[in-house]
Parts: C-alpha cells; sequence; structure tokens
C-alpha cells in the first residue's frame, strides 16, 4: 500500500486507506487519505501491510522508521502497542483522558462501544509522584475505565499492572 512520511504522520493514499481502517480500525480518515502515527506505521511496516515513501530519501526502511521513533523518544510507547496489537486489542490515542493509549477488547471497535482501559506507559527506572499517579486512577474511574499500567524494562521487557479504584 502506498503511503508518505510527512513531518509528523504517515498518510495512506485513498485507494488502501478504508480496508485498513474499516477492518482494524488504524489510524484516523480524513481527506487526504488514512493519517496512521509514526508507532502505527512501523507496526504496519513490520507487517508488510504498506510502503512508506519519502520524497528526498525514496522507500523508507524498518529501521529508518524505528529511528525516527527512538529519536521522537517514544520507542517504548511503540513495543506497547505492538504487544498489545498482537494480542489483538484495537488502540487508540488517549491523550483526551491524560494517557498514552485506550484500548478496545478483541471483537470490539471504537464506535461499538467504549474502551475498557487506558493505558500508561513507563519506564522502570522512572520515578512517578503519588498525586500523578492518583490524578491517572481517579481519570480513569470517572471515565469507568481501569488504568493499564505498562512499565518498559531496560531489555524492553513489559510488565502490564491493571489498576482499579476500590473504597475502603
Amino acid at each position: 500500500m502506498y503511503s508518505v512520511l510527512n513531518e509528523d504522520r504517515v498518510i495512506v493514499k485513498h485507494e488502501h486507506a478504508h480496508n485498513l481502517y474499516n477492518k482494524r480500525y488504524y489510524g484516523n480518515l480524513t481527506d487526504s487519505g488514512l493519517e496512521l502515527s509514526f508507532i502505527e506505521a512501523l507496526y504496519l511496516l513490520e507487517k508488510n501491510k504498506i510502503e512508506i515513501y519519502d520524497d528526498n530519501e525514496g522507500i523508507i526502511s524498518i529501521e529508518h522508521m524505528t529511528d525516527i521513533i527512538r529519536k521522537k523518544h517514544i520507542f517504548s510507547h511503540y513495543l506497547v502497542y505492538k504487544d498489545l496489537r498482537t494480542r489483538g486489542y484495537i488502540i487508540k490515542t488517549g491523550f483526551k483522558y491524560g494517557s498514552d493509549f485506550r484500548i478496545y477488547e478483541r471483537g470490539h471497535a471504537p464506535g461499538d462501544g467504549h474502551s475498557n482501559y487506558l493505558v500508561k506507559i513507563l519506564s522502570e527506572e522512572q520515578e512517578i509522584k503519588v498525586r500523578d499517579f492518583s490524578s491517572y486512577v481517579r481519570v480513569a474511574h470517572g471515565v469507568r475505565k481501569n488504568l493499564l499500567l505498562a512499565v518498559v524494562d531496560d531489555e524492553y521487557d513489559i510488565t502490564y499492572y491493571d489498576i482499579e479504584w476500590t473504597r475502603p
């Protein structure tokens, strides 16, 4: 599938956009085509579902796209995205909720219902203030979702913690 690298996203041209969007809910459908985040684009590139072109560089390799993601300091986000997609979840951004992603259970799609989880990604060495952690949990509870804390270690292993709000 023909797609073009922009400054902050990858655009899949119209003839192929609907298939990726309607079947697996990748990206956002716009007038210019299907807009993919760099994370989604790398995942689809690795799966041989798209080819990415750049006017200056020609065909973009998996290594080049990985370098772009590393320079933007979102490689851990990519690892979590890839892991959750491989497990069959539909993943959308969670910025509106102050988290990294929101995920839909297998068999559920955006528009058919609500996501069950908000995902917050942390590195193993990253310190988190209790006030911030409490805020993540409170927001998730307020929108009737559980918080999934994804902790990525130095070896790129991911540990998930399912956080729920409880009353004493």
